[in-house]
């Protein structure tokens, strides 16, 4: 019987060292380098709108990080938005770990089952408090918070309105800017 050979942070900081994965749009996902999903121009402008939206809101409280790696046990994902703890010079020699994290924000078109899938299970796993998926086909902000099991236990579907994040609750976020409404 055979089986996938896992690869670590480790050797996968190497791979990208010795420049073996240079120009290649990958991430590490639970062991495995996965290729990613172009963004089409609406995914682009709505990313960077709502980096600029949450700066906004946010200040110095957090680091606004967009597709940027962060470090997990066994993964290395570049989620579309990362919102981290400050200042910034502490990701001056590693990437954000997820007690650095506040939560995490997907862009999601043709991603959608990999960001609602695997991404959801290695963000739970690593017990990253809060997890947001735009899904721009269906126009809907899914909202997963409090991980346990590898999954999280509160899931919510957002069309409008405004919510605050678990870590920021005095802030209140547009649903609608974040749907690029």
């Amino acid at each position: 019987m055979y089986s996938v050979a896992k690869w670590s942070v480790e050797d996968y900081h190497k791979m990208i060292e010795a420049g073996i994965l240079s120009d290649r749009p990958v991430e590490l996902i639970a062991g495995e380098i996965l290729e990613m999903s172009p963004e089409s121009p609406f995914h682009h402008y709505l990313n960077i709108s709502i980096v600029e939206y949450l700066r906004s809101l946010l200040g110095t409280q957090a680091v606004i990080s967009e597709g940027h790696p962060i470090t997990l046990v066994d993964s290395e994902p570049e989620p579309d938005i990362a919102i981290v703890r400050s200042p910034y010079k502490l990701y001056l020699n590693h990437h954000p770990y997820p007690e650095d994290i506040y939560w995490l924000v997907e862009i999601s078109n043709s991603s959608l089952s990999k960001d609602l899938g695997i991404k959801k299970t290695i963000y739970a796993r690593a017990n990253i408090q809060e997890y947001w998926v735009i899904d721009l086909n269906s126009k809907i902000l899914k909202v997963f918070q409090n991980p346990q099991n590898n999954d999280y236990k509160i899931e919510k579907d957002y069309k409008n309105g405004f919510l605050s994040p678990l870590s920021f609750p005095e802030i209140n976020i547009s649903v609608d800017t974040l749907l690029g409404k």
